[in-house]
C-alpha cells in the first residue's frame, strides 16, 4: 500500500503553501502548524513531510521549534527538509525529533557532505531530494536551475547508498494539475529498488490511486488537502 505523507510548509512559523515554489504566491492556511499535524494524526495518518521554507531560503534551519513541537506532541514520523546545510543543522534536526532528513541542494552543491551524512546516519534516515524542472535538477527552493539530468543524479546516489528520494516536478507543484507520472516511471525503470516518494501536482484521489498502481512507494499531498480536493477521510482507506 502506498505511504500517504501529508505536507506542512512553514514560513514565519505558519502553515503555508506556495505555487511553483514562488514565495510571492503564498497562501497561509493555519497560524498553528501543530493543530494541522494533530488533525492528520487524528485521521490515522502516521507520517508528515515538514518543510522549512524560511530555512530553504536562508540556507540554514530556521523553524526548528515547529519541528520540536510537532515531534514532541504527536506520534507522526516526521521527515524534515529545508535549510539543512551543515553538520550542526542536521544534528539539531534529529535532536528536535525528525526521523528522516531530506537533502536536496546540499546533495548538488556539497556532495561530500551529503555522502558523509549518508555514511554517518544511514540510508534509512537520509532522503535524497531530487526536484526537477524539465527533467533537470532544480535547487535552492527551486530558484536555481542546473544542467544535471535528474535520472543520472538519482542513480549516482543510489550507488552510494541512497534508499529514498522525494522528487517534485517543479512545473506541477501547487497547480493541482496531476503529478508527473512519466518522471516517476522513468526513475523507477532506472532505479527499481529505490523508494520513490512522489510530490507535487496531486489534485484528486485518482492521482493517488494511479501512483499506487505504478508501485510508487509514497506520495506527498499538500494543497489538495488544504483546498479540500482530497479529504482526510478519503485517505483513511490507505491507513488500515
Amino acid at each position: 500500500m502506498i505511504e500517504i505523507i501529508p505536507a506542512i510548509d512553514i514560513i514565519e512559523g505558519k502553515c503555508v503553501r506556495l505555487t511553483q515554489g514562488n514565495y510571492g504566491q503564498k497562501t497561509i492556511y493555519n497560524e498553528n502548524p501543530l493543530e494541522v499535524a494533530l488533525q492528520f494524526e487524528d485521521a490515522g495518518l502516521t507520517r508528515l513531510h515538514l518543510v522549512d521554507l524560511d530555512g530553504a531560503k536562508a540556507k540554514k534551519v530556521i523553524n526548528w521549534k515547529v519541528l520540536e513541537k510537532i515531534a514532541g506532541k504527536t506520534r507522526l514520523h516526521v521527515d524534515f527538509g529545508g535549510g539543512v546545510q551543515s553538520d550542526d543543522d542536521i544534528r539539531m534536526v534529529f535532536e528536535c525529533g525528525a526521523k528522516q532528513v531530506t537533502g536536496g541542494s546540499i546533495a548538488v552543491k556539497q556532495p561530500d557532505l551529503f555522502e558523509h551524512w549518508l555514511s554517518a546516519y544511514g540510508g534509512e534516515k537520509i532522503i535524497l531530494g531530487a526536484d526537477a524542472k524539465q527533467e533537470k535538477i532544480a535547487v535552492s527552493g527551486w530558484e536555481e536551475g542546473t544542467s544535471i539530468w535528474v535520472y543520472d543524479f538519482v542513480e549516482a546516489y543510489v550507488e552510494k547508498g541512497v534508499k529514498y528520494t522525494i522528487s517534485t516536478d517543479v512545473a506541477k507543484d501547487g497547480l493541482l494539475q496531476g503529478p508527473s507520472f512519466d518522471l516517476y516511471k522513468n526513475m523507477q525503470d532506472k532505479c527499481p529498488d529505490l523508494k520513490i516518494i512522489a510530490s507535487g501536482g496531486v489534485s484528486e484521489m485518482k492521482d493517488v490511486e494511479k501512483l499506487e498502481e505504478m508501485g510508487i512507494y509514497g506520495v506527498i499531498i499538500g494543497k489538495a488537502i488544504y483546498e479540500n480536493r482530497i479529504t482526510l477521510s478519503d485517505l483513511q482507506k490507505f491507513t488500515v
